[in-house]
């Protein structure tokens, strides 16, 4: 999977503090290429699996603050890299599928590991069972994304104007999966850390 490398490869080549992840064209992504999928023997399913996983994770893992501009269809492997990302940003004409049920498959690149946890193991099942496409309300009011808006890189934007050390600090300490005392441990370090160079002194 070519493109999913060189999509990995520019996340971990880039030094802003935002990456800002996008379609294109018309789609945001239409999913894994179905002429590809219909190849896939026992030697390269999982190498093809493990490429749309790491790609997801490479957003996920990333330094940057990743956000997904979504504008257009999401299907299937479009979804599953955008839950990866840190923020998903849809404009009005966004729509959204976990379309591989249709197939007799389902979305293997980190897609039922990521789905419930961001929209709540109802939605995710309800998304995941029935395929059908939900629009970028429906997509607003479980969760999926954060925001409909006209241009999400305006947003990407907003948070790329802050200090690229406070992002971090941010995206480790909300993606922090250990436990509540060893994350409120750690909290307080980082937060004593980064008041030593805060812009107190500028606050309006």
């Amino acid at each position: 999977m070519p493109a999913l490398a060189d999509l990995r490869d520019a996340v971990a080549a880039s030094d802003a503090p935002v990456v800002y992840l996008h379609g294109a064209g018309e789609a945001f992504c239409s999913g894994a290429d179905l002429d590809v999928v219909a190849t896939l023997d026992d030697d390269s399913v999982e190498a093809f699996v493990q490429a749309g996983q790491r790609t997801a994770s490479a957003l996920a893992e990333a330094d940057a603050i990743t956000v997904a501009g979504i504008d257009g269809p999401a299907r299937g492997g479009g979804v599953e890299l955008a839950l990866g990302c840190d923020l998903r940003v849809a404009t009005p004409e966004a729509t959204f599928a976990e379309s591989g049920v249709s197939l007799g498959l389902f979305g293997a690149w980190g897609g039922t590991a990521r789905l419930p946890r961001i929209v709540g193991l109802g939605e995710a099942m309800d998304l995941a069972l029935t395929g059908e496409v939900v629009d970028a309300d429906a997509a607003l009011r479980m969760g999926l994304v954060s925001r409909v808006v006209e241009d999400p890189k305006a947003i990407a934007e907003t948070i790329a104007a802050h200090e690229p050390a406070t992002l971090r600090a941010i995206k480790a300490r909300l993606r922090d999966t250990d436990t509540q005392a060893v994350q409120e441990k750690r909290e307080a370090e980082v937060f004593a850390r980064l008041l030593e160079t805060a812009a107190l002194d500028d606050r309006a």
